[in-house]
């Protein structure tokens, strides 16, 4: 829900700082997964929040936290891991909000041939491993806005993810 055009200034700025919150509550994320800082899932996420990847959920902000700890994740950071996300579309609606967003999980190309560019030296490039959509169910707490629930899903085909995209565009 967009501000209504007769919102008083109050209004309309509590939206704009809300939606900068909700940005940077987001964006905060692809480096908090490639670092494994446990810490911004316990203070992003409610403690009932859910975090549903498809193939795994985890529900409770230590049990989400926990999943950058695992042997898996640290692997594949010292691996050279990068979530590189792109701008969320965020809809508020009074003290709740949605927030749709893509994330790609970019990793070093360590088979490929060395390729020069001039003035960034030589690099064997990355690859996509592959690119999905997330959304984000949020609300309002007495600490700021937490996430409720993340669902991803990726950009293969499949009817799920188109409907996390269709979510967040009004009929």
């Amino acid at each position: 829900m967009s501000t209504p055009v007769n919102a008083t200034l109050e209004d309309r700025l509590r939206a704009v700082e809300d939606e900068l919150a909700i940005y940077h509550l987001i964006a905060s994320h692809p480096p908090a997964a490639d670092t494994g800082t446990e810490r911004y899932y316990r203070d992003a996420f409610t403690e009932d929040g859910v975090i549903d990847l498809g193939t795994k959920t985890a529900t409770g902000n230590d049990k989400i936290g926990a999943v950058v700890k695992t042997p898996e994740h640290q692997a594949a950071i010292a691996g050279g891991l990068c979530h590189f996300a792109g701008l969320p579309r965020v809809t508020l609606d009074g003290d709740t909000a949605v927030a749709i967003s893509y994330l790609q999980v970019i990793a070093p190309n360590h088979d490929a041939t060395p390729v020069e560019l001039s003035g960034h030296g030589l690099s064997r490039g990355y690859r996509i491993h592959r690119l999905g959509v997330n959304r984000w169910d949020l609300k309002r707490t007495d600490a700021g806005w937490k996430v409720t629930r993340r669902a991803y899903r990726m950009l293969d085909g499949t009817e799920e993810a188109r409907a996390l995209l269709r979510s967040a565009i009004p009929n």
